[in-house]
C-alpha cells in the first residue's frame, strides 16, 4: 500500500513539472562583463579604449570562446544578437553557439555574421537536437546551458580590424507562445504616449528592393525618432544578407543599427505594459508581425498608446503609414501570437546631440550632388544617348581629404575615384559603367570623417 501511494505522489510531482511553462530570460554580455568571461582566445586583444576587442596587429584571423553560461530556468527557443563595428567589406565577424549535447556539446551552429559574408564555409547551423532557422534556435529538447564564439577576420593586413563589443541570448520556452492569451493582452491599455519620427514609405525607397526592406526601413525610422542621420536605401543594403538572401536577418539589423551607436538586441515582448515600460526609459521596439495582418511576415515601429489604449504604430508598409492605428486584436494576435518578437534599441552614448552637430557640419561643409545623366545607359539611340558614362559633382567649402568610391547595392566596392586632399571648389568625375552589368550602384563621397551617398541607374 505504500508502495502505490509513493507511486501516485510520483506520478503528481511529474505532471506538475512537465506542465510548468518556463519564463522568459534575457542575458547579454557587455563588454566590462564579456572580458571577464572569456575561456580561450587566440589572436585578439582588447581595444585601446578598453570599449570592444579586436584582431592583434599583424594578424588576420583570431577568436573569442566565452564560458559556458547558465540560465536560471531551462529553455528551448532562443534569440541571439551581437553589437560591433565593421569598417570596410574586407573584414568582419561571425558569431556561433552551441548546447550541451550527450555528455559533451553540440557542432558550433553559425548564428550570424557581419557584415559580408568573407568565409570560405557558413559553417553548420543544425545537429540532432536542433537548429538555427536562419535567426532563430529551435532545440528538440530543453537545456539550461550555452556557450558563444566569435571568430573575427579580415582578409588583408591593410584592412582595419572588425571588433565587437556585446552578445546576448534572449531565451524561451515554446509553450509560452503556444499559449498566448490574446483576449487578455487587448484588455491591456497602457497610458498615453507617442514617439515622432520622420516616417518612411518602404515602397518608396526603391522601386526594385522596397517590398522587402520593412525590417531596415523600420529600423531606419527609430534611428531617425532618436535625429540619427540615415539614408534607408544605403542601411537596407548593407543589411542584406548575402548568404540568406534576406534584408530582415533580425540579428544583422540590431547590429547595423549598432554602427550608428544605438544599443540593441533581438528580444520579446508578452503584454503591451511591458512594452510601454520600454518606451518610457527612452527605448524603441521594432515590431515583428505575422498573421492576420501580415501573413507573410512584416516590421513596425511601435509609436505608443492613444489615451484610450489604442497602439500606434508607424507601418512602412502603408503609404499614410504614418501614426497608423490597427485594430487592436488583430495587431495583438498578429504579435503576440508570433511570440512578441522584437529589436529593442536604447541610445546610450547620447548619439543625438552628436549627430545634430555633424548634420549641421554637413551642411556647410561640403555637398553632393546628383549624378547626371541618371539613369544612363549603354543603349545605343537611346533616350539616354547610349553612353555608359554619367558625371558625379560635388562641392567643398574648405580644403579637406578627399574619397569618391562607386559600390554594388551589396555593399561591394567597384572602384574608387578620388583619393586624394583638395583644394575647395566644385568638382566633376566622369564615371565610366560600361564593364558592369544592369543596375543600381552606390557613390559615397567621404571628406574628412564625415560621408554623403546617393545611388545611381545603368540601363544596358
Amino acid at each position: 500500500m505504500k508502495i502505490k501511494f509513493s507511486i501516485f505522489i510520483s506520478l503528481i510531482v511529474t505532471s506538475i513539472a512537465f506542465s510548468q511553462v518556463y519564463p522568459d530570460q534575457f542575458y547579454e554580455l557587455k563588454i566590462d562583463s564579456l572580458k571577464n568571461k572569456i575561456e580561450s582566445l587566440s589572436g585578439v586583444k582588447l581595444s585601446i579604449d578598453g570599449k570592444s576587442f579586436e584582431l592583434e596587429d599583424n594578424v588576420l584571423e583570431g577568436y573569442i570562446i566565452i564560458k559556458e553560461q547558465t540560465s536560471q530556468f531551462p529553455f528551448n527557443q532562443g534569440l541571439p544578437s551581437y553589437n560591433g563595428k565593421v569598417y570596410d567589406n574586407k573584414s568582419g565577424f561571425k558569431v556561433l553557439i552551441r548546447f550541451p549535447y550527450g555528455n559533451g556539446w553540440s557542432p558550433w551552429l553559425t548564428v550570424g555574421y557581419w557584415q559580408t559574408n568573407i568565409w570560405n564555409t557558413y559553417g553548420s547551423t543544425s545537429y540532432s537536437g536542433g537548429y538555427v532557422d536562419v535567426d532563430y534556435v529551435k532545440l528538440s529538447s530543453y537545456v539550461s546551458k550555452w556557450q558563444f564564439q566569435i571568430i573575427l577576420t579580415r582578409t588583408t593586413l591593410s584592412s582595419k580590424s572588425p571588433s565587437i563589443h556585446k552578445v546576448s541570448f534572449f531565451i524561451s520556452d515554446s509553450r509560452t507562445t503556444s499559449n498566448v492569451n490574446v483576449a487578455q493582452i487587448v484588455n491591456d491599455n497602457p497610458k498615453e504616449f507617442f514617439i515622432s519620427t520622420s516616417f518612411i514609405y518602404q515602397y518608396s525607397v526603391d522601386p526594385v528592393i522596397g517590398k522587402d526592406i520593412c525590417s531596415p526601413t523600420t529600423v531606419s525610422m527609430i534611428l531617425k525618432s532618436y535625429n540619427i542621420q540615415v539614408d534607408p536605401y544605403q542601411f537596407a543594403v548593407t543589411t542584406y544578407d548575402t548568404y540568406h538572401k534576406m534584408f530582415g536577418v533580425w540579428p544583422r539589423v540590431v547590429q547595423n543599427a549598432a554602427e550608428y551607436g544605438l544599443d540593441g538586441a533581438v528580444t520579446r515582448y508578452r503584454t503591451w505594459s511591458d512594452a510601454r515600460k520600454v518606451l518610457d526609459a527612452n527605448g524603441r521596439i521594432a515590431m515583428s508581425l505575422g498573421s492576420p495582418l501580415y501573413p507573410n511576415g512584416h516590421l513596425v515601429m511601435l509609436a505608443g498608446f492613444t489615451n484610450d489604449g489604442r497602439v500606434i504604430v508607424h507601418d512602412p508598409a502603408k503609404s499614410n503609414g504614418y501614426s497608423y492605428i490597427h485594430d487592436k486584436t488583430n495587431l495583438t494576435q498578429s504579435w503576440f501570437a508570433k511570440g512578441g518578437i522584437s529589436y529593442t534599441f536604447y541610445n546610450p552614448n547620447n548619439v543625438t546631440s552628436v549627430k545634430n552637430k555633424s548634420e549641421r557640419y554637413l551642411e556647410n561643409s561640403f555637398e553632393l550632388f546628383q549624378n547626371y545623366p541618371n539613369p544612363f545607359s549603354a543603349r545605343g539611340g537611346s533616350a539616354f544617348g547610349g553612353n555608359p558614362t554619367t558625371t558625379i559633382s560635388y562641392y567643398l567649402t574648405s580644403p579637406n581629404s578627399v574619397q569618391l568610391k562607386i559600390y554594388d547595392v551589396l555593399g561591394n566596392e567597384i572602384s574608387t575615384l578620388v583619393e586624394e586632399f583638395q583644394e575647395a571648389g566644385i568638382y566633376k568625375i566622369n564615371f565610366d559603367g560600361s564593364d558592369l552589368s544592369s543596375g543600381i550602384y552606390i557613390y559615397r563621397l567621404t571628406v574628412g570623417k564625415n560621408s554623403l551617398i546617393k545611388k545611381m541607374m545603368l540601363l544596358k
